[in-house]
């Protein structure tokens, strides 16, 4: 890797720390460039703005938060059906609480951002609707196997990417709640009797 690459991540690295610590409008490219350790100039010859450093950042905060990371739909068959899908979210769902809030603290400073920058907004826009689709794709085959009732299939796909996303923000929030359990029976109520998860089969 290049040394210009390699001090690029190092700056989109302490970028996220910082936005993390205090958010996006009050960190400034001052305290990115103190905490890599250069001066301030130094910091235009990798990236021009702060909006382009910022945008970095998003790319380097979703790079792997995709649908297919989560739920791998093509290996998935019938009578694993369900733990898969109850899986693939507790897989959303850090183990890394410290990890998780940095996270979460960052997500939130790029919905503020994609309250009033058409940008943000398309791009979140795109990625929850990926999620949805993804969803939906599953559900599809789901009520071929017959492991889903086959109504009302979009507004199933809507109800877990919403709950999964809740419950990550609930998490930023330290709220007390049994997140595997919720999930469970969220995944449930879009199951078929004989499919659902029971704690015993866990």
């Amino acid at each position: 890797m290049k040394k210009k690459d390699l001090t690029s991540i190092q700056l989109v690295e302490a970028a996220f720390e910082l936005f993390a610590e205090h958010g996006l409008e009050r960190t400034s490219m001052a305290m990115i460039a103190q905490k890599v350790g250069m001066t301030k100039p130094s910091i235009y010859y990798h990236f021009s703005t702060k909006e382009e450093l910022t945008g970095r950042v998003f790319d380097y905060l979703f790079q792997d938060h995709s649908f297919n990371t989560y739920f791998h739909t093509a290996s998935i068959n019938k009578n694993d059906f369900a733990q898969a899908l109850y899986q693939g979210g507790l897989g959303m769902l850090p183990r890394n609480e410290n990890d998780h809030v940095a996270v979460m603290r960052v997500i939130n400073e790029f919905t503020i951002l994609a309250e009033r920058e058409e940008l943000y907004r398309e791009r979140l826009t795109r990625m929850h609707q990926e999620f949805v689709g993804g969803f939906r794709q599953l559900l599809t085959i789901g009520a071929e196997w017959g492991n889903v009732p086959a109504e009302q299939l979009d507004h199933k796909a809507h109800l877990l990417a919403l709950v999964i996303d809740n419950l990550s923000r609930c998490m930023l929030m330290r709220f007390e709640m049994d997140y595997p359990g919720i999930w469970r029976e969220t995944v449930n109520s879009v199951l078929n009797e004989e499919w659902k998860i029971s704690e015993a089969n866990l």
